[in-house]
């Protein structure tokens, strides 16, 4: 018995023993293989990574959701940040940076200060020097603007235990630094609602008030200063985009037909096939190991 391995040009016909045996050590040196990440869409289908970034492309916002210790998010970020600058006008924009620091963050792209003079005047994340510094150094290096995007942290705290209505006494400039108030909020989106379940007694309504005004706020953010013809990428915690709530419904109730491309960040102890619970979470899904090495 003979079978036929198909090459560019014709079919070459090898015995049928050596076939299997061809095979079979084929499939042996794939199982060899251990990627760092796997790639699905929605669905949960193996997608390639050229296809996601014609893609992403193709948008007016893109939300990435990171893991915020995982390393894998991290590179991934500044590669598809740089494949996307080779077609579009970027901004970029990150959770990691509150809006009271947008202009310690300006100075340091404009070269008025230096890398020890952003972090002396700025509250920059723990892990900003192996995870967050080489985007910003991207966005200093091509002229790109970056936006600090995220409500300062004292404002949600202060959301946490009194509600919306605790920030009615802030002066004008801090209102600038935060979503115009009052702001939108549906108490019974899903994402909101699972805080609730999680914490379980340890919560209060206002706990998932300081997720929607840190989601509006870095919304607010992305569409002040995003303009048609322009990709805003934005790096969050991936909870803050996932199933295209959080930052996405608060942009959509700015511009209804923005284009909005997501991904998510999620890890499983197997990484061959997406597990059904993260199916939806976004446009596109970076599935890493669970016991991948984290930046903390």
């Amino acid at each position: 018995m003979f079978g036929n391995i198909r090459t560019l040009d014709k079919p070459i016909r090898y015995p049928m023993k050596l076939l299997v045996l061809f095979l079979t050590l084929t499939f042996t040196l794939q199982a060899r293989d251990k990627p760092a990440y796997v790639l699905y869409n929605a669905q949960g289908k193996k997608v390639s990574y050229s296809k996601m970034i014609k893609q992403l492309q193709q948008q007016d916002v893109v939300l990435f959701g990171e893991l915020h210790n995982n390393p894998i998010s991290h590179w991934l970020e500044l590669e598809i940040t740089q494949a996307c600058a080779e077609k579009r006008n970027l901004v970029l924009g990150a959770e990691m940076f509150e809006q009271d620091n947008q202009i310690a963050l300006t100075n340091y792209l404009l070269g008025k200060i230096t890398a020890k003079g952003l972090d002396s005047s700025a509250r920059l994340w723990k892990n900003y020097r192996t995870d967050y510094a080489p985007l910003v150094n991207f966005a200093k290096e091509n002229n790109i603007a970056f936006i600090a995007t995220n409500i300062p942290r004292k404002y949600a705290s202060q959301v946490s235990k009194g509600g919306f209505e605790s920030l009615a006494n802030l002066s004008e400039q801090e209102k600038g630094w935060i979503a115009p108030l009052p702001i939108a909020y549906d108490a019974n989106l899903p994402g909101y609602q699972k805080m609730l379940t999680m914490m379980g007694e340890h919560t209060s309504p206002n706990m998932p008030k300081a997720q929607a005004i840190k989601d509006a706020t870095m919304a607010h953010f992305i569409f002040k200063n995003w303009s048609s013809g322009q990709l805003f990428i934005h790096y969050n915690g991936s909870y803050h985009s996932e199933y295209h709530e959080g930052i996405s419904w608060y942009l959509k109730r700015s511009k209804v037909d923005i284009k909005i491309g997501t991904i998510a960040t999620v890890s499983q102890k197997e990484i061959d096939s997406l597990m059904p619970e993260h199916f939806l979470k976004a446009d596109y899904i970076i599935c890493v190991e669970e016991d991948m090495t984290s930046t903390y």
